[in-house]
């Protein structure tokens, strides 16, 4: 009795056990069939099929998020670093460790290229800087120089000769020189014409 209640219930755990080999296998092959793609450019020609312009861009989205190479046309992949306004040669569609580690090392040259460029920069801008203004510091001192210049010195001459008149006219005079008798004669002269000719007297005003 034990072995006939038990051969049914065997017999359903193994239909069960087949049915469910089967489920699992036809599900294998659909997936089969509708394999993920490989690679960025398979997924976006999915993602155009998409039945409505959201899931297509929801698609699309999704793709750029799991896959960060490019095919190259003659064959690998690219990987573009937007940071460094670069592109770098990957073997597959994503980066591997190693790539991603060259790439990360690069971007730290990259950010000191950009320093030593940031500093050459400034150093040039303030070159420029200090020449212009020793430019304007000589230009202000020809400007200086020039207006001086423009002033008139006082011309020490007048001075001189005044000096040396003074000096004849204090000098002693040499009796019997002509130059000390001169005077003299000229004032007789003077008074003789005096007594020739007399000054006509004014006329009387009448009353």
């Amino acid at each position: 009795m034990s072995a006939v209640l038990t051969s049914p219930r065997a017999a359903l755990l193994l239909v069960a056990a087949a049915g469910f080999f089967l489920l699992t296998h036809a599900d294998a092959e659909a997936q089969w069939w509708k394999r993920a793609p490989v690679d960025f450019e398979e997924c976006a020609d999915a993602a155009e099929k998409a039945a409505t312009k959201t899931e297509k861009t929801s698609a699309l989205a999704d793709c750029n998020a799991r896959f960060a190479g490019r095919r190259k046309p003659g064959g690998g992949y690219s990987y573009y670093d937007f940071l460094q306004d670069r592109t770098f040669d990957i073997a597959g569609p994503n980066p591997t460790p190693e790539e991603q580690k060259k790439i990360d090392e690069a971007y730290t040259a990259y950010l000191a290229n950009q320093r030593r460029s940031n500093e050459a920069a400034q150093a040039t801008a303030r070159q420029q800087r200090e020449q212009q203004e020793q430019q304007v510091q000589q230009l202000q001192q020809v400007a200086l120089r020039a207006d001086v210049e423009r002033v008139p010195i006082p011309v020490e001459r007048p001075k001189v000769q005044q000096a040396v008149g003074a000096r004849a006219k204090s000098a002693p005079c040499t009796k019997g020189s002509f130059s000390c008798e001169w005077p003299r004669l000229s004032e007789s002269l003077n008074d003789l014409k005096k007594l020739f000719n007399p000054t006509p007297s004014k006329p009387a005003k009448k009353g």
